[in-house]
C-alpha cells in the first residue's frame, strides 16, 4: 500500500476533512507525530494547495478534525 505522511497537524486535519484515510499516527519520534495516510488521488496537489493557501474547507469540520487528531495524539500510546 502506498502512503503519504506529514508532520503538519493542519495539513493532516485538512486531509481528513477532504476524506483521505488516516492509517496511523507514528510516534517513534518523541518530539513529533507523523500522520500516515493511504495514498489518494491528487494528494500531492492537495498538499501544494494547502501550503499555497488555496484550499477552501468548512471551518467547523476542519476544526473538529484537528481536535480529533489532537485527542488521538494524546490518548493513543
Amino acid at each position: 500500500m502506498n502512503t503519504f505522511s506529514t508532520f503538519d497537524l493542519g495539513l493532516a486535519a485538512a486531509l481528513v476533512t477532504l476524506g483521505y484515510k488516516l492509517i496511523k499516527l507514528d510516534k517513534n519520534n518523541p518530539n513529533k507525530v507523523r500522520f500516515v495516510f493511504k495514498e489518494g488521488k491528487n494528494i500531492d496537489q492537495v498538499m501544494l494547495d494547502y501550503f499555497n493557501n488555496k484550499i477552501k474547507l468548512p471551518a467547523q469540520a476542519l476544526l473538529n478534525n484537528q481536535k480529533m487528531l489532537k485527542n488521538r495524539i494524546y490518548s493513543e500510546k
